[in-house]
């Protein structure tokens, strides 16, 4: 009998099966030596050290969960969870629509150079954020700044954008929604080409219109794909960190200071580590609140 094309030799040799599962399990072994690392070790470490008082150099005191009370009652910190908020809440209001527009606008098959448009549209999010806020601080500059220059063309007064404590989350929402909406884009765009064109074809026969067939065909084939995104902009606005830090240092005051920017001053510049781990865990302990009850809501309408 001959043997089958697909029947090695190799295949029938008693133990080549373990060595296929050791050496597969050698080749994904890096990823969960750094994961160990250099994320659930500092996980654990950063999570013991939130109840201790330590400046890194002197031993550490035992404290408990007086870090804790002392982050529940410090104005500083509940000053950055709101600007963290607001940067939230305009990253949602914008960011969402904006992906779902461009990414049907980017899978629209009339449209010209479609490549030069997603090579555009891609451009600030690979952009270095430091480079961009350094560009952002130029355009809203008080004295120089572009914007500045065109409302005065008009006969408007300048705004200090950066020195301002109403205005100065303006220019780092800007910019959070100018470096972040490409990537929600190629998501959302992704999602959008894997829908069934024969849906879109039986309802344009139908007589449905172009917002039609998106209310009605495209967005329930692709909530789960917004979901996604819902959550995980959540979390990306909850530790914006380096658009307020380059654009305004978290001022004036604490108009613009974000909560990670706190964590960073208060373990990196007044060296109370444990006080800053505190910071992070109570943030971590909120998103993960706030994850909760969505998952709820969307169980919910589910089974609505």
């Amino acid at each position: 009998m001959k043997r089958s094309a697909f029947t090695s030799h190799n295949c029938l040799r008693p133990g080549y099966r373990k060595g296929e599962i050791f050496y597969g399990y050698l080749f994904i072994a890096p990823f969960y030596l750094l994961f160990l690392v250099f994320q659930l070790y500092p996980m654990i470490w950063s999570f013991v050290l939130s109840f201790y008082k330590w400046n890194g150099i002197s031993p550490k005191t035992f404290v408990g969960l007086q870090n804790y009370r002392a982050v529940l009652q410090d104005p500083m910190f509940w000053d950055a969870m709101t600007n963290t908020f607001w940067y939230l809440l305009a990253n949602l209001l914008f960011i969402l629509p904006l992906s779902v527009l461009l990414g049907q606008l980017l899978c629209t098959r009339s449209i010209r150079a479609r490549k030069l448009h997603k090579t555009l549209q891609m451009l600030p999010y690979i952009t270095s954020t430091a480079a961009a806020g350094i560009i952002f601080s130029m355009l809203f500059d008080t004295n120089i700044g572009v914007f500045n220059g065109m409302l005065k063309s008009i006969g408007l007064p300048a705004i200090p954008w950066l020195t301002s404590t109403e205005w100065s989350k303006v220019p780092v929402i800007l910019l959070s929604v100018w470096r972040n909406t490409p990537w929600y884009t190629l998501i959302v765009m992704s999602a959008m080409l894997g829908v069934d064109a024969h849906l879109h074809e039986a309802a344009r026969i139908d007589g449905a219109n172009a917002l039609q067939r998106m209310l009605k065909i495209t967005l329930p084939t692709i909530s789960p794909v917004l979901f996604f995104n819902f959550i995980n902009l959540t979390i990306d606005s909850a530790r914006i960190f380096t658009e307020p830090y380059i654009l305004t240092q978290g001022g004036p005051g604490t108009s613009s200071l974000s909560v990670v920017q706190y964590l960073y001053t208060s373990g990196f510049n007044s060296f109370q580590l444990g006080y800053a781990s505190t910071i992070g865990y109570m943030l971590t302990f909120m998103l993960l609140l706030v994850s909760i009850l969505y998952f709820i809501s969307l169980r919910r309408q589910n089974k609505e």
